[in-house]
């Protein structure tokens, strides 16, 4: 089948009202930052679908396995348009058609937005449906439960016909719910922390804790990459990379080894609530999940919590290992962050870490040196670098014009 056109289904986004434009620009800026550096389309939006046009020789697969990994798309298919022609509609309908096996079933899925169309649903259904069982020999139809639905709509420009949908990644447009720091630390869970937010519109910047030279260059290296698969989603996203070296040396001077590691976590959010306001970031994202270690139990949480009035969003708390694992092989991120390269967390962890430490012994520990100074020191040396999809875009677009050559 020769397909002309993407048709671009909105899902939620067609429950907003007065915003919904907002919302509708959004997705086309990003669908159309997630096709470069394809060629050969137009893009297309109105308030209640969006199509792409195809150009001839352009690879409609790879441009639906594209958009369907742009968040705030609920689905899309691959659409014949032609004129409002009955003839015309026969003939589409019969080659969708004679693409299916032998015993197959089909239906004629008609909808009518153009009422004037000069024949109502249940004509064109007749009309259509018999078309193809009188041209064919060894399918038949199933109005319940069909092999495969042939689709007519009936718009008042033209006639779209389709026999396929694809499940998109659904939520809301990127860049539409606010800025949020993700607190990336290189392992599985906190880059599907940061995916699980932007599904909901809200745009990351990230920050890393980099404490050489215990922990390595290949370790920082992790998060730049991590944090470049993560840009494929969502364009180009910061990188702060905290140098927490003589706050970590400090904690382990002053503080009860069980201790430590409530202590770097908390160490961790005052840093991190000043990078956010110095970004204007509206809440703090990490991959906390609740019992799976120590610094992750109520009682952790509450202590650590108590150096920030900032909003943390954790949106792996209740999730199970397995469907994080899931979810990050489904990002590509889980071989990544299963490289052997320890982060400060892991290189300092104490041997026997409270798991459910007292707030008050926390902050008599740390009353004994004054952090503030090395934090705003933290805070002055981070590291700020912007990570972009964009130099493999550019690669992609060498790479496709060779083979033009």
């Amino acid at each position: 089948m020769n397909y002309d056109h993407i048709l671009v289904r909105y899902g939620e986004l067609t429950l907003k009202s007065g915003n919904r434009k907002m919302f509708v620009n959004k997705l086309r800026a990003n669908i159309k930052d997630r096709l470069m550096p394809l060629q050969g389309y137009k893009v297309r939006a109105n308030r209640d679908r969006m199509y792409i046009d195809v150009y001839e020789g352009s690879d409609i697969e790879e441009m639906m396995t594209r958009i369907t990994s742009v968040f705030g798309v609920h689905s899309v298919s691959p659409v014949v348009r032609i004129e409002k022609e009955l003839d015309v509609m026969k003939e589409i309908a019969l080659q969708f058609a004679n693409e299916f096996n032998d015993g197959d079933t089909f239906k004629i899925d008609v909808r009518r937005a153009d009422k004037t169309f000069e024949m109502d649903t249940f004509q064109l259904n007749q009309a259509l449906g018999g078309h193809v069982l009188e041209n064919t020999n060894n399918i038949t139809v199933d109005v319940k439960q069909p092999d495969h639905k042939i689709k007519v709509e009936v718009r008042k420009d033209a006639i779209y016909m389709y026999n396929k949908v694809l499940e998109g990644a659904g939520g809301l447009p990127v860049g539409t719910g606010g800025k949020t720091l993700l607190m990336l630390s290189g392992g599985i869970d906190s880059p599907v922390a940061g995916m699980e937010v932007m599904k909901r519109g809200v745009t990351i910047e990230a920050i890393h804790f980099h404490s050489p030279p215990y922990t390595s260059e290949q370790a920082k290296q992790k998060v730049i990459d991590l944090t470049k698969q993560l840009s494929y989603f969502t364009g180009d996203i910061k990188l702060h990379i905290v140098p927490f070296t003589n706050l970590q040396k400090q904690i382990h001077k002053v503080v009860e080894e069980s201790y430590t590691m409530t202590s770097t976590r908390r160490m961790m959010l005052r840093v991190t609530e000043k990078v956010a306001h110095n970004i204007g970031a509206h809440a703090i994202v990490n991959g906390e999940n609740l019992g799976q270690v120590a610094s992750q139990t109520l009682g952790s949480m509450y202590a650590i919590n108590s150096v920030t009035s900032m909003p943390i969003l954790r949106p792996l708390l209740t999730f199970d290992k397995d469907e994080i694992v899931k979810k990050a092989q489904a990002i590509n991120t889980f071989d990544l962050s299963i490289q052997p390269f320890e982060d400060c967390c892991t290189i300092f962890t104490p041997k026997n870490p409270k798991t459910n430490p007292k707030l008050e012994k926390v902050e008599y520990f740390e009353s004994n040196f004054d952090f503030g100074p090395l934090i705003d020191e933290a805070v002055e040396n981070v590291e700020t670098i912007t990570i972009s999809k964009h130099d493999d875009i550019q690669k992609e677009k060498e790479e496709w014009m060779d083979d033009l050559l």
